[in-house]
């Protein structure tokens, strides 16, 4: 039997806790901002959405276009303080059918279409970097205008 050699034997005490701290959060950070992300898409695309399908509820169910307007514009500030949209990147768009109808029409389809970008957490804006880190969500809501909308 050899007498062992302390010179040439490796000492592993306290490696394995190291290991297990550098290994965590190397995996903890990205998994964290993942979650963070994900759920910032989450709640501006539920906005989105929400902002969508309740304006075209209040554009199909007004007496006339100015109370339509005026209606949907409260819907819509509503819904970008309720869900932390940017006021800015937000859009909306009608499209009614039949094709070259006015819109909004008694009795047509009314589509409305809300885009919008998120940014993602934690980007800075150096170099543009905030501009590139956006991503576009669209929500689109139908609803069909009253044959009566208009003559009230």
């Amino acid at each position: 039997m050899r007498p062992s050699n302390p010179s040439t034997e490796h000492d592993d005490r306290g490696s394995a806790a190291l290991e297990f701290i550098l290994v965590g959060l190397l995996l903890l950070v990205p998994i964290v901002y993942l979650v963070i992300a994900l759920g910032a898409l989450q709640g501006q695309s539920l906005g989105a959405e929400t902002g969508a399908r309740h304006i075209a509820r209040v554009i199909a169910t007004a007496e006339d276009a100015s109370d339509a307007a005026a209606r949907s514009d409260r819907v819509l500030a509503a819904v970008t303080a309720d869900y932390g949209l940017d006021p800015g990147a937000v859009s909306v768009s009608l499209a009614c059918s039949p094709a070259g109808a006015e819109c909004p029409e008694a009795g047509a389809v009314l589509t409305v279409t809300l885009r919008t970008t998120v940014v993602l957490p934690l980007v800075p804006p150096v170099l543009g970097l905030d501009g590139l880190a956006r991503i576009p969500i669209e929500a689109t809501a139908v609803q069909k205008v009253s044959r009566l909308w208009g003559a009230r």
